[in-house]
């Protein structure tokens, strides 16, 4: 089936790509168009999703190593961790609106619907759809308590923190970035692999850092992308307090603690993982765009859809391809071994 040509409605031309690919911008004509699983997808920002499905793909793949694997387990994470990271996006885009913090031209709107700022939707509708989004998720995070027993509980107390807390007051107080650091590394990949094995190993826990510095980048690139916004509105975000230029070079210096891990990995016998070295063109665009300030209009070449975004927009390729590779090469060391 070709993807460009998929809908999810019956008569709104806009593909499914569209949904999966970017956050795109909506009039109401065209969410009209689109049907509730469509809508669904706009509203989670389902582009992002990947980021999750990576992480916890990676943890299980860790576990599969070590020589543990079940089925149910595996659905369970992948789908109740998705729907997780949804939920704290619905959540994000209802406090931010609850605040009046994405009134106006705010770059929230900028780049992509907020489907309550625009009307499409009511609030009541919304906060129905975001309690039916985390519901299932803790359904899956139930099943898994039956099955794993009381430490999916705890992990899954600190995910709801994060899950909840994160917009406000996390985000607020330059602890944002940190709180996405260690949610994508040590919960969502260690704690995927910990929920198969019982057990989490040093090699674990670094491979949990070295692929949570992916999705760290994109945070921080859409803050400093924010920078000017969120200092007026008093949104005191890490790129905020550091201010742009050393905010920026904190970046660079994440892709070099990345790198150096990686390589410790590389050199500790896990050969496969120089596979990774294969996302160095995404890297050399990353390092180019985080050392200068963003250009004040879209450059010509620079994709319509896709403008105002900058730092983040380098980030995510650099994460979802980097995260990409860094799966294929553990089922590769898994599968034939150093």
């Amino acid at each position: 089936m070709n993807i460009r040509n998929l809908s999810l409605s019956g008569s709104s031309q806009l593909p499914l790509q569209e949904l999966l690919l970017r956050t795109p911008s909506l009039s109401q004509s065209e969410w009209a168009l689109l049907n509730w699983p469509a809508r669904w997808l706009v509203m989670v920002r389902a582009v992002v999703l990947i980021m999750t499905i990576s992480a916890c793909c990676i943890g299980v793949i860790l576990a599969a190593m070590e020589g543990s694997f079940y089925f149910d387990r595996f659905l369970a994470l992948v789908i109740g961790l998705t729907l997780a990271h949804a939920t704290n996006n619905l959540l994000n885009d209802l406090i931010d609106h609850k605040k009046g913090i994405d009134q106006n031209n705010y770059f929230r709107r900028r780049y992509g619907t907020q489907v309550l700022e625009d009307g499409l939707i009511s609030e009541a509708q919304f906060f129905l759809i975001a309690l039916a989004t985390g519901g299932v998720a803790l359904f899956c995070a139930a099943y898994l308590f039956l099955v794993v027993g009381a430490p999916v509980l705890y992990l899954t107390l600190v995910g709801a923190f994060f899950v909840v807390f994160y917009t406000w007051p996390l985000k607020h107080f330059a602890l944002g970035e940190i709180s996405v650091l260690l949610v994508w590394g040590p919960l969502l990949v260690a704690g995927s692999a910990y929920v198969m094995t019982g057990t989490v190993s040093i090699e674990i826990l670094v491979v949990s850092l070295v692929y949570a510095v992916g999705p760290t980048l994109v945070i921080m690139g859409k803050h400093i992308d924010k920078f000017e916004d969120d200092s007026q509105r008093q949104v005191r975000s890490l790129p905020v307090v550091l201010g742009h230029q050393l905010a920026r070079q904190v970046s660079l210096g994440l892709l070099g603690f990345q790198l150096l891990l990686l390589m410790a990995m590389i050199a500790a016998g896990w050969y496969w993982l120089a596979l990774c070295l294969l996302a160095a063109p995404r890297v050399w665009s990353l390092v180019k765009a985080f050392r200068e300030p963003a250009p004040q209009a879209k450059p010509a070449n620079y994709p319509e859809d896709i403008w105002p975004l900058w730092y983040a927009a380098f980030g995510f390729a650099f994460s979802r391809d980097f995260g990409l590779l860094l799966t294929l090469a553990l089922i590769l060391q898994w599968v034939i071994g150093s």
